[in-house]
């Protein structure tokens, strides 16, 4: 058997049984649970060679969630009459995913353009024999019109292997409730509060003070105040990028994130919430808890878990910096017999003036940092948040984010510390016993692996 084979045969293995919890369209969090198959044609003509032959070019895409692609896609095909594109749209990443490694085990079946969730990034990367390598269709052209952190998540590590153009991103920022820091007596205006609140320090002793002052927990869930303080790490989390070896145990972001979890369960500022459960959501509109740190596109779920909190939320940004929780790319499997204008179209479609357009229709957030000054984006305002611009508020927090891999087993690896996190705020376990049993199934799960 191949090692391209072996590859393909293990990524399929495990995508079959990975769960992702975390990802702008997440099957947990979007609103995108149901399978939603829909082909719709849409035509256009790409490179140069076509338009001179005639001939048509028919291109599949295979897009995801929701998103104004269809309308992108009529939009090219007629300045560009002489190419034909299919797209099938899917609801399910998991199902979405598992569907292209499918055809690449295969050997056949595969769209001429996929779009790739940045949680299944790393799998993919380690088949990337299957893609085409988009520098040598001219991406390289274009890769100072991204942010360089989203652009960095597409490329193996040494740059030279860019596996798909950036679409949206998900920077993540703090949201709160204004009425309830009213009550402790803390400023709402989102430049002050972010100030009050732009060390670690001084946000756990801001929590402190608004739980003492109120008897409401600061902070939402434990997973998310861990997420944010996670992602603040310095180029890698659990992995090693060069070596892929497992540095999670002597990280010191990652103890960090830990032991300030730990401190807001022991002094009671981080409530007892799973992320996603029913009281969580009720929370969300009852004034449950203050601040929720959470990725762009939590933005609708706060909206539609808090109807009756419409117009008390606003974001700051978070201590120290920002992270990433989702986005997209799109991507050209080897399969195609049109590279050429699979690329032609790709580039357009992730160009300033489109990604305009799909944070207009869609809500997503452009990868494009010169559009962040275009005032179509800057002026943005959300009612629900006051009227607050909210478009350049997650413009700051992508500016503030940096990048950082992941590696294979991140999601696994990740889940063992989450577990260890639950059993100290709800059994009471000891947080270093929690810690080393957590390093310990991590260390097993890699052998196995």
């Amino acid at each position: 058997m191949s090692k391209m084979k072996k590859t393909l045969l293990l990524l399929a293995a495990a995508i079959m049984v990975f769960t992702l919890a975390a990802c702008s369209s997440s099957n947990n969090n979007s609103g995108n649970n149901a399978t939603n198959s829909n082909s719709s044609d849409t035509s256009s003509n790409s490179d140069n060679s076509s338009k001179a032959s005639g001939e048509t070019v028919e291109l599949s895409f295979w897009t995801l969630g929701n998103t104004n692609y269809e309308d992108l896609a009529n939009q090219y095909m007629q300045d560009n009459p002489n190419i034909v594109i299919k797209i099938q749209n899917t609801g399910d990443q998991t199902a979405h995913h598992n569907n292209l490694t499918t055809a690449l085990s295969a050997g056949s079946g595969a769209p001429d353009i996929f779009q790739l969730e940045i949680g299944f990034m790393e799998r993919f990367l380690a088949a990337q024999n299957s893609f085409h390598n988009l520098n040598d269709l001219g991406a390289a052209d274009v890769k100072a019109n991204f942010l360089d952190w989203k652009w960095a998540q597409a490329s193996s590590v040494d740059g030279s292997f860019q596996i798909g153009l950036p679409t949206d991103i998900a920077p993540t920022v703090a949201y709160y409730r204004t009425d309830l820091l009213e009550q402790a007596g803390l400023p709402t205006d989102p430049v002050e509060f972010s100030a009050l609140i732009d060390t670690w320090d001084k946000f756990a002793t801001v929590a402190k003070q608004f739980t003492d002052a109120t008897g409401i927990p600061f902070v939402d869930s434990r997973d998310l105040i861990y997420n944010a303080v996670r992602d603040q790490a310095d180029g890698q989390i659990y992995f090693d990028k060069e070596s892929g070896e497992f540095i999670g145990n002597t990280n010191p972001q990652v103890k960090k994130a830990y032991d300030f979890t730990i401190k807001g369960i022991q002094e009671g500022w981080v409530a007892n919430y799973a992320l996603w459960a029913a009281d969580w959501t009720q929370a969300t509109n009852d004034g449950g808890f203050a601040v929720l740190p959470g990725p762009a596109w939590m933005l609708g779920n706060v909206k539609s878990n808090g109807p009756d909190s419409a117009g008390l939320w606003r974001i700051a940004q978070l201590p120290e910096g920002s992270g990433n929780w989702g986005g997209s790319f799109l991507s050209i499997p080897k399969q195609t017999k049109h590279a050429e204008e699979a690329y032609a179209f790709i580039e357009w479609m992730t160009s300033q003036e489109q990604q305009l357009k799909t944070f207009t229709v869609s809500g997503l957030m452009p990868s494009t940092p010169a559009l962040f000054e275009a005032a179509e984006f800057k002026d943005h305002t959300d009612e629900f948040l006051g009227g607050q611009a909210s478009a350049a508020e997650f413009a700051s927090a992508a500016e503030r984010v940096a990048p950082i891999y992941y590696g294979p087993l991140h999601d696994q690896t990740d889940s063992y510390i989450k577990e260890a996190i639950q059993n100290v705020q709800e059994k009471g376990a000891d947080p270093q016993a929690e810690w080393d049993a957590a390093i310990q199934k991590i260390e097993n799960l890699i052998k196995r692996s």
